[in-house]
């Protein structure tokens, strides 16, 4: 009987519920969590993130060899640290696994004596694709001291200007200070290289250094280049005695001078260098003494000394025409006292 009371309680509830639409059920039902469900979850997690990139370094010299042991950093855009590493026995590294940008790429050391690092570069990372990279270290630069000495003395020189190159090409200009030297980094592209060097100017009173020389050197390491110059030449400084004088050294005489027509000396006029023309003109208007003919006109003015030979042939015929006479005479003598010796006779 109690059963049967139960049973039609749970119908009449039910059928209460159906008639006036309220869910006993609606505090369940607002219980449970806000949480997406298991299905949304795996759904997100199926979404698939973007590929990532790589960067694979190789590191060489100018010679074409590989550098071990080279140091890199690599940053990302926001300057934060994205790899680092060195490079393997052949020169390589990777850094793998990079989001896709654009990354900062810092060489932080050679592990060269010989080499030097390259410049900061940027590095672009595309998705799934790996960029290669090769890197060359140069070699360090030589580092050269030049020297102009006196080639009698070793004084050193200041003020000498020489160019330094290979082949065709100038690659240092050096000048010499105070201290007569000079220094400078020559860049090189070898373990040894030969340069010339030429002087293309002296320093203050010397000569130029005319021959090309040469010398080797090598990545980081020093070398002195020598030149030497010869003091220029100069003309010696006369003698006090050698200078002119404006007063005669000795007393002329007539045959030196020519005279002015009253038996006194006249002093021969300075040579300046006009034309024989315009003495010869003087000569001709001016007779020199009775006893001298006149000049022709456009000959040169003539001197004692021009007389002289015709003074020496002068006395030479002199000397042969009284010797005619005296040989006359005698003749004229002989031939005048022979009668008398004839008429003695007879």
């Amino acid at each position: 009987m109690h059963a049967r009371f139960v049973r039609g309680a749970v119908r009449s509830a039910a059928v209460v519920a159906a008639v006036t639409g309220t869910l006993t059920w609606a505090p369940a039902a607002n219980a449970q969590p806000s949480e997406p469900t298991p299905s949304a979850s795996a759904t997100v997690a199926d979404t698939p993130a973007p590929d990532a990139g790589s960067v694979e370094i190789t590191t060489k010299d100018t010679a074409g060899d590989g550098l071990p042991g080279a140091a890199f950093l690599l940053l990302n855009s926001a300057g934060q640290e994205a790899g680092h590493g060195t490079t393997d026995a052949q020169g390589k590294l990777t850094f793998p696994d990079l989001a896709p940008g654009i990354y900062r790429l810092k060489e932080t050391a050679s592990n060269s004596p010989l080499h030097e690092v390259v410049a900061d570069q940027d590095v672009i990372i595309t998705p799934g694709v790996t960029t290669r990279l090769t890197i060359t270290d140069p070699f360090k630069a030589a580092k050269v001291l030049l020297q102009a000495k006196d080639d009698k003395t070793g004084k050193l020189l200041p003020g000498a200007t020489v160019n330094i190159g290979t082949g065709t090409s100038t690659l240092l200009i050096l000048t010499t200070g105070d201290k007569g030297t000079a220094s400078g980094e020559l860049p090189v592209s070898s373990r040894n290289m030969e340069f010339w060097v030429k002087q293309v100017k002296a320093p203050a009173g010397y000569d130029r250094y005319k021959p090309s020389k040469t010398f080797t050197a090598g990545p980081g390491a020093p070398v002195t280049v020598t030149v030497t110059n010869t003091k220029t030449a100069t003309s010696p400084k006369p003698h006090p005695s050698d200078k002119p004088t404006s007063k005669p050294t000795g007393t002329p005489t007539p045959a030196d001078t020519p005279g002015d027509g009253t038996g006194g000396v006249k002093p021969s006029a300075p040579d300046t260098g006009t034309a024989d023309a315009d003495s010869s003109s003087t000569a001709a208007t001016a007779p020199d003494s009775d006893s001298s003919p006149p000049t022709p006109a456009g000959s040169l003015a003539h001197t004692g000394a021009d007389a002289t030979p015709w003074i020496a042939a002068g006395a030479g015929i002199l000397v042969i025409a009284g010797v005619v006479t005296l040989v006359a005479v005698r003749r004229r003598t002989t031939t005048e006292s022979e009668p008398d010796d004839n008429s003695k006779t007879n």
